[in-house]
């Protein structure tokens, strides 16, 4: 496939969605990923859309911290993710900038013309900005996913998409709780995995709901991440955001996944009538607090300690 997909083959459309695939891919030349251009994305970003997790070492109890950049510079906040441990992870590019919508919509068209059968009906992308020797723990996604390297280099871990390793309750968790990082992860699951290692220039795509995690090995890592959407992966994730509130909201434990039928018709009725609801925020809530802040040196201040 000529375009953005450098080095895509008819044997890559046979194996899309079913197997892991590295492949080329031209955006390192584009201006969008240029560093000014990513400060100043940084700088005018809505904060509803980004995350700032500071990691911790595996043996520290607080891996998953959440934080804000306090209106600091995009050059400073650059800065800072370099000499940390931190990931940026802006997310819905595509929803709030334009360039980045014209540039994904065109990567669907590419992937839409090359593959056959593929049936993505919604995408967004997001900017993943992380330390060197960061990591982005064990944990599964429920749209589609694709991961393309600009700079820095990662290694990724690509696991078995279902048990032990992903179970139906932990997709239901997933729904409910809008946490990824919080699936069970034990050391001998890595005689299971796949290992790749992208480099700029290099994107990987998998196949659906497959648990993954990720290091950078070498550098500032900046990526772009993609999500894509269908009407069957979206059927999927309302049946596991319903089975999860049967499961933790009214206590009765889910038998059916159907995609289709009465009870699928029913279980999307409930779901939509509660996943705005009071409690479904305060459970979301209380796993995203916010306990630190970047200040202007690029040091991370204790809120709780604060407080």
């Amino acid at each position: 496939m000529a375009g953005i997909l450098t080095s895509f083959t008819g044997r890559d459309a046979l194996l899309w969605g079913h197997q892991p695939l590295k492949l080329a891919h031209g955006l390192g030349d584009q201006a969008l990923f240029s560093r000014p251009a990513l400060a100043r994305l940084i700088e005018t970003y809505p904060r509803e859309h980004y995350s700032l997790i500071a990691m911790g070492s595996p043996q520290d109890s607080k891996l998953w911290r959440e934080g804000d950049l306090t209106g600091l510079p995009g050059e400073a906040v650059l800065d800072a993710i370099a000499k940390g441990r931190l990931w940026l992870n802006l997310r819905n590019v595509s929803g709030v900038n334009a360039a980045h919508r014209r540039l994904l919509d065109e990567i669907f068209a590419q992937l839409h013309q090359a593959i056959p059968g593929f049936e993505a009906s919604k995408w967004e992308n997001g900017i993943l900005i992380s330390s060197p020797g960061a990591q982005v723990y064990y944990h599964a996604d429920l749209p589609g996913q694709l991961l393309w390297q600009i700079a820095g280099k990662k290694r990724v871990w690509l696991y078995p998409n279902g048990a032990p390793f992903l179970t139906q309750r932990h997709l239901e968790d997933i729904a409910l709780f809008d946490v990824e990082v919080d699936i069970p992860y034990a050391p001998w699951y890595d005689e299971h995995a796949r290992i790749f290692d992208l480099a700029p220039g290099e994107m990987l795509s998998w196949p659906l709901n497959a648990p993954h995690r990720v290091e950078n090995v070498e550098g500032l890592s900046i990526s772009m991440t993609v999500s894509f959407s269908s009407p069957a992966i979206r059927r999927a994730e309302i049946v596991h955001l319903a089975n999860g509130l049967l499961r933790h909201r009214f206590g009765i434990a889910p038998k059916s996944r159907r995609i289709e039928g009465p009870g699928f018709f029913a279980k999307a009725a409930l779901q939509k009538l509660m996943r705005n609801s009071g409690w479904v925020r305060q459970q979301r809530q209380a796993r995203r607090e916010i306990t630190f802040r970047l200040d202007s040196s690029g040091q991370a201040i204790d809120l709780m300690a604060a407080e």
